[in-house]
């Protein structure tokens, strides 16, 4: 190959590649929520969106390439001092997004950092008029006034702060010390409470329980009260009822009181006996139906059938007079209560009581 030729192809060459260079340059694509900030003989001149754009080759040239979307820092923590003289160290995230591709660029030299120094002011400057438990219990309102802080200083900028959050606020070590001892004293009280509760829940309901039954008892009891009186009151009405209809007198009471002398005498407590003039009196009056004299000695005579002497002697006897029979009672009680006297004199024993008159 002759140097001409060679000269040639170089020369070519050389075009080709400056060619691609220059077209390499004049042409830019801009991805989706991208700005491309262009200067043109080092002055600022547009700002390319999202899409395919053409350049001025070696007069334009891209200054910056600005990222659109909303954008997360997270810085470390910071010690901040407390109003009551504590140094707590707080840890902050923050959302923000570029508004204005220009001023971004231009306004400030690096708006992360700035915005992380304008943070760390803010921060100090809000929680140094709070004390500590302010600071632990208002989360909300200490990100509501960084955000408004930070988004009002970061406006010029282009940037707009969407939000601010506190991931952590950690006390020095001996607050948490304390804090942990009021937290384990402020469970073991609600505890305390919660079983003090449940006691008195359990005594309320045992207490109720206790009374339901009395009340279910006692009204057992009454109603069986209530029949055991019913029974014993229809007992006593047939045999009152049973006696009125058989027509009793003097007779039938003396007979069952003679029924029931044996079962008197084998008491050991009665050592006197009271026998009422009425009862006297039935008893001559049995003794006079059965044939018998009026001093009370009765007569049977042999061989007589016992059904007519009976009625014959029920046809000829006459029977005494009550008044006079309770004063031949009374007479012979009398007699009876003076010959005890003279015995007991003798004897030198105090006599026994008269018996009450009927």
């Amino acid at each position: 190959m002759e140097p001409s030729q060679a000269v040639f192809y170089f020369v070519l060459l050389v075009l080709a590649l400056l060619v691609v260079t220059t077209v390499a340059r004049a042409v830019r694509i801009v991805p989706q929520a991208t700005a491309v900030i262009v200067e043109r003989f080092g002055r600022y001149n547009k700002t390319l969106d999202a899409g395919l754009r053409f350049l001025i080759p070696f007069v334009d040239r891209v200054r910056a390439i600005v990222d659109l979307r909303e954008q997360v820092v997270s810085f470390p923590p910071q010690p901040v001092i407390t109003s009551d003289n504590l140094v707590v160290s707080i840890d902050t995230v923050i959302y923000f997004q570029p508004t204005d591709p220009k001023s971004a660029v231009y306004e400030i030299a690096n708006y992360i950092q700035g915005i992380e120094q304008l943070t760390v002011t803010t921060l100090r400057n809000v929680i140094g008029s709070l004390d500590l438990e302010q600071t632990l219990t208002s989360r909300d309102q200490i990100n509501g006034q960084l955000r408004g802080v930070l988004d009002e200083a970061t406006g010029r900028w282009g940037i707009r702060v969407n939000r601010v959050e506190l991931k952590a606020i950690d006390p020095p070590a001996s607050v948490q010390d304390s804090m942990e001892k009021q937290m384990r004293a402020e469970r073991d009280r609600r505890a305390a409470i919660l079983n003090a509760e449940g006691v008195k829940q359990s005594q309320i309901l045992t207490a109720e329980g206790d009374k339901q039954s009395s009340i279910l008892r006692a009204e057992g009891q009454a109603q069986a009260a209530i029949l055991k009186a019913q029974g014993e009151a229809r007992a006593i009405q047939q045999v009152f009822d049973a006696i009125h209809r058989g027509n009793p007198d003097s007779k039938l009471l003396a007979y069952q009181y003679l029924q029931m002398l044996p079962q008197v005498a084998n008491s050991p407590s009665n050592k006197l006996w009271i026998i009422p003039t009425e009862l006297t009196q039935a008893l001559r009056g049995i003794g006079s139906a059965l044939g018998g004299s009026t001093d009370g000695t009765g007569t049977w005579v042999p061989g007589e059938p016992s059904g007519s002497g009976l009625a014959a002697d029920l046809a000829h006897t006459r029977l005494e007079e009550p008044e006079e029979a309770l004063r031949r009672a009374r007479a012979e009680a009398d007699a009876a209560s003076a010959d005890a006297e003279g015995a007991a004199r003798v004897t030198g024993q105090e006599p026994p009581a008269a018996p009450p008159a009927g």
